[in-house]
């Protein structure tokens, strides 16, 4: 057969072996369809230019004892760290990955004793001229192999896997977000517990006072002992709130400490101008979620990863061209081993392959991949449509609680006037002292509902705040720089 004929034969087969294998199949349930980026134009309200999200949290909480706690527990949370390990997984990955489509060279040596049987071709042949029997092998050289990437599967594989190392990032900045935000949250219930102690301690005072009163007027016997009696198991009752409110605070006090890394240690604090605090939250334009949430930036790298899959996983039905090759030096005598150029061995070969029969495992994999790629999809705008919600539900909820604490400000406000006037209506012998511990009573409730409600006003806007993707932005740092970090990986 001639050169030129088996040259001709040689390409009609890799033509047929490429047609075959080209025959990928259809998707039973179609190929994944593109995500719906579309949001409202805004939460409800007038659009908002201004975007609390783009606040480094050093800004957004000016308190310096608040600030102080969120850098230790940046660098110290165990969570996070694990966070960051698994995200450091994800980069060796990559290497991994770029490794498969690269040329490798190793170096290889080897010794060895090789028969044949007497009674074989190859042993006649080696008995007539006189080989020994036992024919000893020494080899020493370089051997080189490479996948030609032809059809990119190897690179959209490393290309996803980068994808996959970047959504770890994200998830590492959501992360951020989450321990901020419960920081912060953590910190408000502190103070708010500080200001409920004081609140309690002053209201012990007063009622011993109004205790001793009491007494007196018993003794002058303007009042029974019954009214001694009742007084002084509301002084009770607050005596023990006390003890409540301290054990609140210890449990809130370790909470942050576990956030922080470290061992029951004392948490600094102004509490103050608690009830002073107004921190302001503007929510921009919903289409700002997309860049600012790293949730929603996570679910939308891990779709551009599971759009490569497909496409790597469809190359496997393309036939594979594969390089080898060996150059060094072989010989059945040690002493030769070296000698140039007899002993030098090289030698080059090229492979096509194509799957052709049973292809049952490549196929299910690309079926899966499709799968995949769908359900990235709908996490993908899961994770748009509950950032909307996150932000909207947030707004509403700062507006119900601005209304309510202005009426429990007023209701804390009117308690105190009657408390003042119970007071004087009791030692003027004009009211019963049920008037007056009920007020008193109440007077406290209300007091200690207003704190709570600050509490809550001042949760939701950390919420907010975290629910625009504010809190995982260092200072300084514009958008911008953050889409340029993905050249990090590359």
């Amino acid at each position: 057969m001639s050169t030129m004929t088996s040259a001709r034969l040689c390409r009609l087969a890799l033509v047929g072996a490429a047609l075959l294998a080209s025959c990928v199949p259809t998707f039973p349930q179609g190929p994944a369809r593109a995500p719906n980026r579309q949001v409202p134009d805004t939460f409800g309200d007038a659009p908002e230019t201004e975007n609390s999200a783009r606040l480094d949290w050093r800004e957004f909480f000016a308190d310096p004892h608040l600030v102080a706690l969120i850098d230790v527990a940046l660098a110290n949370n165990q969570e996070l760290n694990i966070n960051i390990q698994e995200m450091l997984v994800a980069s060796n990955e990559i290497m991994s990955r770029r490794g498969e489509y690269m040329p490798s060279l190793g170096l290889q040596a080897g010794a060895g004793v090789d028969r044949v049987g007497r009674y074989t071709s190859q042993g006649q042949s080696d008995e007539h001229h006189g080989v020994p029997a036992n024919l000893q092998g020494y080899s020493l050289g370089l051997y080189a192999s490479w996948e030609v990437d032809v059809w990119s599967r190897l690179r959209n594989a490393a290309s996803a896997a980068r994808y996959r190392y970047l959504a770890s990032r994200e998830g590492r900045d959501f992360m951020v977000t989450r321990l901020v935000a419960e920081i912060a949250t953590r910190y408000y219930e502190l103070m708010a517990l500080d200001r409920q102690l004081e609140i309690v301690r002053n209201n012990v005072r007063l009622q011993q006072n109004a205790l001793e009163m009491v007494r007196l007027q018993q003794q002058a016997a303007r009042v029974t002992m019954l009214a001694v009696r009742r007084f002084e198991a509301q002084l009770q009752g607050f005596q023990s709130r006390q003890f409540d409110i301290s054990q609140r605070i210890v449990e809130a006090e370790n909470q942050i400490n576990l956030l922080l890394g470290r061992f029951p240690a004392p948490i600094e604090r102004s509490s103050e101008n608690f009830l002073n605090l107004q921190p302001v939250v503007h929510a921009g334009m919903p289409a700002q979620l997309l860049q600012n949430r790293p949730d929603v930036r996570r679910a939308e790298l891990e779709l551009r990863a599971a759009e490569l899959d497909v496409a790597a996983a469809r190359a496997r039905f393309y036939p594979s061209l594969h390089l080898d090759g060996r150059l060094g030096y072989q010989s059945f005598d040690v002493r030769h081993l070296l000698d140039t150029p007899d002993s030098i061995l090289y030698g080059i070969l090229a492979g096509v392959a194509a799957p052709l029969l049973n292809r049952n495992a490549i196929t299910a994999d690309y079926f899966s991949s499709n799968s995949r790629q769908m359900q990235a999809v709908l996490k993908y705008e899961r994770a748009i449509l509950s950032a909307y919600l996150d932000v909207n539900t947030g707004i509403s909820l700062l507006h119900n609680i601005a209304l309510s604490y202005a009426f429990k400000a007023q209701q804390v406000e009117r308690l105190a006037e009657s408390v003042e006037i119970s007071t004087l209506l009791f030692n003027s012998a004009r009211a019963d002292y049920l008037e007056v511990l009920t007020t008193r009573r109440d007077s406290l409730e209300a007091q200690v509902d207003l704190i709570e409600t600050k509490q809550r006003q001042l949760t939701a806007t950390v919420t907010l705040y975290q629910a625009l993707g504010g809190g995982w932005r260092p200072t300084g740092r514009a958008p911008a720089a953050r889409n340029a970090d993905a050249g990090v990986a590359q």
